[in-house]
Parts: structure tokens; C-alpha cells; sequence
């Protein structure tokens, strides 16, 4: 049982042919991802019990003739920002160090109904700000592909779990770039779906309009098996909408013959020439696959990290107010009073990252400072989505670098966050439009790093991204 090479449909007839049950997969999966994570520190915490529990209730629907689900007795990982009903939802911060949630987010209920194996919680930046995991209160996760490097933020450890191989897929969370960052330097596929196609029920609040969950995986139909899974509308989140989930899986045809794809140019201004050379041959690929690649114009997309940095904040500021340790946080013991409470409480149990963030968005948010700031970013918005629609006029799909450059060594921007920050140039553009974009990879470095080249499609049109993604993966593996 090779753990770090099975796929959903290698899960799926190895089950069928009675190769191996669920329940000794899950063991293996418990027993392989203890050994490894010692190596990345990607996984915060295993759920031994809970996943043996999922893996019995598979190897009974089977033992019953009963469809087990379509995603029986595959290993999966969590982000640590999503909650598990009585599994420590810590989202990297120690304010929620003991913190066990009373209830599942909607997109873990849908998993376990679906048969999968959740086997733990992953390592992520400090509830989800940072572009690198080195945010984590518990320690940076290191990228599978290079111990040296991150492996992105903020939803590094679920990147590293798929490419380490100690899980199957996984689940992350994406606010400017989370989930396809971190697959682009970890070597993996990340999708960030519509917002709204996937329900944020129990998804911890970092940006709520910029909130999505998305998954991981080692190839784009298991990526895309994930999402089918998960997403859907939610009564319980009134954000998720309405629209019908295709079958991704009958999208995938292969033929991508007359796709008309947009390169734009302002994305490749500033490319380090080895990520920009590899994003010019994955674009040669799908020409030879018989798609009419020309150049577009995204003019707006200069003014996206300022704008994207506003809001997020703004909306952090106000989200992370209610960690006051009063009710579900760690509580200082330094304190007299109610005042003192809360400025211990917080000022002990935030992190460096999340501070700067609060104060940048409190400020924003401040009386004379709300039009200047919020709101021209709020317009800054709209135009970046304009300029989306009238692309999306002229091609089905843009191409794009994911970062401008490939994971770099821990500590080397830590303290430089403006640098930090524009790691994320070329992923915020789909955040704030909230349209459906993924990394694929396409190649790597003469030093052996993972290049991702990022497909950006419609509002709500995954199947055609997934058709893209997968022709091309087919065409270069």
C-alpha cells in the first residue's frame, strides 16, 4: 500500500477488489503521515480516532453491497481554519490553542458523508494571513519539495500533506492566493472555486467577501472530485449560491481545440525570466493543443495590492474583535480589570502578522480615514472585476504566473512584509472579482522548484478551467 501514490480512483478499486479495507488504509495513512511529519511539521495534529471511526462505517456500506460514497476511505487532510466537531481547531493562533469546536463546517460534513477519511488538522499561518506558514503559532511548515523553502501561506500545510504524500487531497482556504500560492511551491494542483460555490459554514472569518475553501491535489481530476464533494448551496451560509454543481469529471474530455485564451500583459511585467519562460512554454503547450492564445490588458490590476490590502484588513479588523477572552479564547492572567483583560488577552495571544493587521484595517475603518481608504478600495474592486467581464468578452480562459517567483528559503522575507505581500500580486486579482482560478503545475526550475501556472475562467465556470487544467496536465506529464 503505497500511501503517497494513490489517487481517489486507486482508493476506490483497491476497496472494490478487496485489496485492502478502509480501516487499513486509514491506519496506514495515521501510521505513514506520524512518520513524515516530523520532516515538514505540516500536519498540527492527527485524529486517529475520528478517522478510523469514518473508515469502519466504509468497510460496512461495502460489506452491505451499499455505495460507500464517492469518496470512500480516501485520506484527507483539513486546514486547521475549518472547523471539526471534538477536533482541536487551533487556525495556528495560540488564543485558540484548546479550542474545540461543538460543530462541523459544512464542507467536513459533506466530506465524511462522501466516505472520506479525515486524518487531521494542517499547519497554517495565523488564522490564514501570510504568504509563506511562517505565521503559524506553532511553527513554520517546510515545503516538501526543498525543507530549506516555505511552502507557501496561508494554506502551506495542506499544499505540503498532498505533496509529501501523507494524504490524498486536501482542503485549504483561499483569501488573495492561499490555496494556489502554496500549490505553486509545493509542486501540487489548488483550486480556489467561485465564491460561493463552496459553503463557508465553519470556515474560521479571516475576510469574509474575500473567504473561499478550496482543495488540493496531486492531479486535477482529484482536485476537481474534491470540490464536486464539497460544494453546493448551504442553508446555512447565505453567501452559497444556488447554481447547480456539474460533474467536473465529464468536462474533462481532453479536446480543448478553438479555446480562446488571454495572456495579459501586466501579469508578466517583473517575472524572474525562469518562471516567466516556463509560463510562455506551458502557453506554447496549449497552442499546440489547438487553442488561440493572444495578448489581453487587466489595466486595473496595478492598483490590486493596494486595494486587496485594504479591504482584507478592514473586514480582519473587524472579524478578529471578538477574540476578547471572554468566551472560546485563551484568557490573560495579567489583568484587573475588563480593559486590561482584553488588551493582555490580545496583545499575548496574537502574532506579529495578525497585529499589523487589525491596526492597518481599525485605521482604515477610522472616522475621516473611511471614504479615502475603504471605500475608494471598494472601487478599485469593482473596476478589477470589470476588467474580468470585458476580458472574459473576448477569450474562455486567462493565463497567468501564480507568483512572481518560486518558494524562497524560510526567514528570507519574514521581515520584509511589503515584500511578502507582493508574492501575491498575481493571485489577488481573482480574490477580489471572485471568479474560479487554479495552479497547475507546469514545470521547474534549473534548482528543481515548482513553477505553477494559474488558469482564471468565469463565474462559475470550473468545468471549463478543469478541461484546460487537465489537457494540459495530460499533455505534459
Amino acid at each position: 500500500m503505497d500511501i503517497a501514490r494513490l489517487s481517489i480512483d486507486s482508493v476506490r478499486a483497491g476497496l472494490n477488489e478487496r485489496r485492502f479495507s478502509a480501516r487499513e488504509l486509514a491506519a496506514e495513512a495515521l501510521r505513514f503521515a506520524q512518520a513524515e511529519n516530523p520532516s515538514t511539521h505540516a500536519y498540527l495534529h492527527l485524529s486517529p480516532d475520528r478517522a478510523l471511526e469514518a473508515a469502519r462505517r466504509v468497510d460496512e456500506k461495502l460489506a452491505r453491497g451499499e455505495e460507500p460514497g464517492p469518496l470512500a476511505g480516501v485520506p484527507i487532510a483539513v486546514k486547521d481554519v475549518i472547523l471539526t466537531q471534538g477536533v482541536r481547531t487551533t487556525c495556528g493562533s495560540r488564543l485558540l490553542e484548546n479550542y474545540i469546536p461543538p460543530y462541523d463546517a459544512t464542507a467536513v460534513v459533506r466530506l465524511e458523508r462522501a466516505g472520506g477519511v479525515i486524518l487531521g488538522k494542517t499547519n497554517c499561518d495565523e488564522f490564514a494571513m501570510g504568504s509563506s506558514n511562517e505565521n503559524s503559532a506553532f511553527g513554520p511548515v517546510r515545503n516538501p519539495a526543498a525543507l530549506d523553502r516555505v511552502p507557501g501561506g496561508s494554506s502551506g500545510g495542506s499544499a505540503a500533506v498532498v505533496a509529501q504524500g501523507t494524504a490524498v487531497v486536501s482542503l485549504g482556504s483561499d483569501t488573495g492566493g492561499s490555496i494556489r500560492q502554496p500549490a505553486l511551491f509545493c509542486g501540487v494542483v489548488g483550486v480556489t472555486p467561485t465564491y460561493g460555490r463552496v459553503s463557508r459554514y465553519g470556515l474560521t472569518a479571516f475576510a469574509s467577501s474575500l473567504d473561499h475553501i478550496g482543495p488540493f491535489g496531486r492531479s486535477v481530476r482529484d482536485a476537481a472530485a474534491l470540490l464536486e464533494v464539497v460544494a453546493g448551496r448551504d442553508e446555512m451560509d447565505s453567501t452559497s449560491a444556488f447554481a447547480p454543481v456539474p460533474r467536473y469529471a465529464e468536462a474533462m474530455t481532453g479536446d480543448v481545440r478553438g479555446t480562446k485564451i488571454g495572456l495579459p500583459k501586466e501579469y508578466f511585467k517583473g517575472l524572474e525570466s525562469e518562471t516567466g519562460d516556463l509560463i510562455a512554454a506551458g502557453a506554447g503547450v496549449l497552442s499546440k493543443l489547438g487553442c488561440e492564445v493572444r495578448e489581453i490588458s487587466l489595466p486595473a490590476t496595478d492598483y490590486a495590492i493596494a486595494s486587496y490590502y485594504i479591504i482584507c484588513t478592514a473586514e480582519a479588523s473587524s472579524n478578529l474583535a471578538r477574540y476578547d477572552g471572554v468566551r472560546y479564547t485563551l484568557r490573560s492572567p495579567n489583568s484587573e480589570t475588563l480593559s486590561d483583560m482584553y488588551r493582555s488577552t490580545r496583545g499575548e495571544g496574537f502574532g506579529a502578522e495578525c497585529k499589523r493587521r487589525i491596526m492597518l484595517g481599525t485605521y482604515v475603518l477610522s472616522a475621516g480615514y473611511y471614504d479615502a481608504y475603504y471605500l475608494k478600495a471598494q472601487k478599485v474592486r469593482a473596476l478589477i472585476a470589470r476588467d474580468f467581464t470585458q476580458a472574459f468578452q473576448e477569450v474562455d480562459a486567462i493565463l497567468a504566473p501564480v507568483s512572481p517567483f518560486p518558494a524562497f528559503r524560510l526567514g528570507e522575507k519574514l521581515d520584509d512584509p511589503l515584500q511578502m505581500y507582493l508574492s501575491d500580486i498575481y493571485t489577488i486579482t481573482g480574490s477580489l472579482a471572485g471568479i474560479p482560478c487554479m495552479s497547475v503545475p507546469c514545470g521547474r526550475t534549473a534548482h528543481g522548484l515548482p513553477v505553477g501556472l494559474q488558469i482564471l475562467a468565469r463565474h462559475f465556470d470550473e468545468p471549463g478551467m478543469f478541461r484546460l487544467a487537465e489537457a494540459f496536465e495530460r499533455a505534459t506529464s
